[in-house]
């Protein structure tokens, strides 16, 4: 099986067509919809506060023209008062287009880390096994929160952009057509250098993003291995590492701040020597009388005014990169299909009696070679199917294949009849009770632990499922009981007692199918005889197939099946087989016998402590 620490391909996130940004913001514009009243509030307050900010050239130009120019103190006075008000409605407006965009923007990010968790548990097995956690952890929050900022830092300030560069433009030309020409040279050297920006803070911004996820990996793997790190004195080792992917981060967010901070100064540069133009030229043309001094002075300060947004244009660009390299890995994963689907006529599966087929079923992980080969299997209800082979002969596979986590390649896996494609994966994984070989226990108690795969479950239901697991044996010395947390993993508990709860768990479920995966193999023999007296009754009705690592468990079985890389090379009762002489008995002197022997020492020793007792 391949390991799940393969890394998520970075080469998928080159540079694409402008075509293919464009269609990245236009996704990200359209998470807008369902909050499209706090939206169109923000831009009309937005429009607003602009219009009303570029009201106060115009009536500076009055009040010197018309004003001061005549001497008359009534228009000094209403022109005042006039700015005064309009000062006072922009920052009105401009409270309500700040308060609303960030409040849209929350309202997104939170939608949009719902709709990743969501569709992330839709995913199949595949998807997860090449999936590095720490990359995802980054997409859930660097790549969101990255979305989240774009929208009030870069979007709502291109319209901004877009609405003053337009209306200055108009106004420009109402005022004086040569100063207007003048002060819109800047424009084609300003969209230059953004679009050189832009094409190289692009791919920068996306190796931060993925460099974050590194890191955040690393960081993950340290942590969650920390007794391995501990248990082979790697500290240092591991903080080197970090130390490495932490000052390659720090060096690329360096390079990404170096560009955007040289473009911002070189663009506001741009627009002083425009506006000293305008000054210059201007004052020409009004010391000829061909030209107004009031329409001089709001010529410049339309100028001016166009500072504003060209001062945020290189954040605004580093804005919409980050935004764009955002869109592209989560839009990366809400595109992903999975490709374990429900069929559109899928059946509920009910009252299953637990006939088991699988029919020449072969399967290979991916595009890699075949794991399993031509496995014919037969399990009528209520028998026991032991798998047993050496490492990576395919036992875990077939057990992973029966609850529709992966898909056959070739042939069909059957239950009462029904292919497994054809019933609803729920249903399915609902009528099969698994117990893997890693166990996984949440951080929560031992009540909500055993208790996870049946939402409604009693006390008393989770009480008896925890007595036969023999978990209540434990649980007696624990201080809080089954209100004991367990810890990240169950870091708290025992290999053999997060054993005997993961069995619990499935208990609780009830199924008529059992897979039991080596689920004794971490126990002593004490627990393993214990839980296997509880599962021989379990077991009595279910159809179970269990990877075999104990002499009691194969004894108990209907059909032990021998698998030798990926093939079945024998099949029959524990006595057959032995006579058989083949692999079964060649892996029975390896690994049984000694257990074997063991058990009749352990059966004599008593039996003679019970003779001497009668004596």
């Amino acid at each position: 099986m391949p390991s799940k620490r393969v890394k998520l391909l970075p080469s998928m996130y080159v540079v694409n067509s402008w075509k293919a940004n464009l269609r990245i913001y236009m996704r990200i514009i359209g998470l807008l919809r369902p909050h499209w009243l706090p939206s169109v509030g923000s831009v009309v307050c937005l429009l607003l506060s602009t219009g009303l900010s570029l009201l106060v050239p115009w009536l500076l130009a009055w009040v010197i023209d018309v004003g001061i120019k005549h001497g008359r103190l009534g228009d000094l006075l209403l022109a005042a008062g006039a700015i005064l008000g309009a000062s006072a409605l922009r920052g009105g407006f401009a409270y309500g287009q700040g308060y609303l965009s960030q409040a849209v923007s929350c309202l997104v990010a939170y939608d949009l880390r719902d709709r990743v968790y969501d569709h992330l548990q839709t995913l199949s097995f595949s998807f997860h096994d090449e999936s590095e956690t720490g990359q995802l952890m980054s997409r859930m929050t660097v790549d969101i929160e990255a979305i989240r900022v774009f929208i009030p830092n870069g979007l709502l300030r291109a319209i901004v952009a877009i609405a003053t560069f337009g209306t200055v433009t108009i106004i420009l030309f109402e005022l004086d057509w040569r100063l207007a020409l003048i002060t819109l040279i800047c424009v084609p050297v300003l969209l230059f250098l953004t679009y050189q920006v832009a094409s190289r803070l692009r791919p920068l911004w996306l190796e931060v993003q993925n460099g974050a996820g590194e890191l955040g990996t690393v960081m993950q793997e340290s942590l969650s291995g920390v007794r391995v790190v501990k248990s082979f004195a790697r500290e240092d080792f591991e903080i080197k590492k970090f130390d490495e992917k932490n000052h390659q981060l720090r060096e690329l967010n360096l390079g990404a701040m170096r560009l955007s901070a040289w473009n911002q100064p070189l663009m506001v540069l741009v627009l002083n020597v425009v506006t000293v133009l305008v000054v210059w030229i201007g004052g020409i043309i009004v010391i000829n009388h061909n030209l107004s001094l009031g329409t001089l002075v709001a010529v410049t300060q339309y100028a001016l005014i166009l500072a504003t947004p060209v001062r945020t244009f290189g954040f605004m660009v580093t804005w919409f990169m980050r935004g764009l390299s955002g869109g592209t890995r989560i839009f990366d994963i809400l595109d992903t299909s999975p490709n374990i689907t429900d069929a559109p006529d899928a059946i509920a599966l009910k009252n299953i009696e637990g006939h088991v087929q699988l029919d020449h079923v072969s399967f290979a992980y991916g595009k890699g070679h075949e794991v399993l080969h031509d496995i014919t299997i037969e399990a009528k209800p209520g028998q026991i199917i032991a798998l047993l082979g050496a490492t990576g002969s395919g036992k875990s596979t077939i057990l992973h294949l029966l609850p529709r986590f992966y898909d056959v390649t070739k042939g069909q896996i059957l239950i009462d009849g029904k292919d497994v494609r054809e019933v609803t994966q729920a249903s399915l994984r609902r009528s099969i009770g698994l117990v893997l070989q890693d166990v996984f226990l949440f951080n929560a108690t031992l009540r909500e632990n055993i208790a996870y795969g049946v939402a409604n479950a009693t006390e008393e239901q989770i009480m008896a499922a925890a007595k036969i697991a023999r978990v209540d044996d434990f649980v007696k010395i624990l201080p809080d009981g089954y209100d004991t947390w367990v810890g990240e993993r169950g870091v708290t508990l025992s290999g053999g007692q997060k054993q005997r709860v993961a069995i619990a768990r499935t208990l609780l479920l009830n199924p008529q199918i059992l897979v039991l995966d080596d689920s004794t193999s971490s126990v002593d023999m004490e627990t393993e005889y214990l839980i296997q007296q509880a599962l021989d009754a379990v077991m009595q009705g279910r159809t179970t197939f269990v990877v075999a690592s104990r002499l009691r468990t194969i004894k108990n079985a209907d059909q032990i099946l021998v698998l030798d890389h990926g093939r079945i090379v024998e099949r029959g009762t524990h006595e057959s087989l032995l006579r058989l002489g083949g692999h079964y008995a060649h892996l029975y002197d390896l690994q049984l016998r000694e257990q074997e022997e063991f058990e009749m020492r352990t059966l004599s020793s008593e039996n003679d402590q019970k003779w001497e007792v009668v004596r």
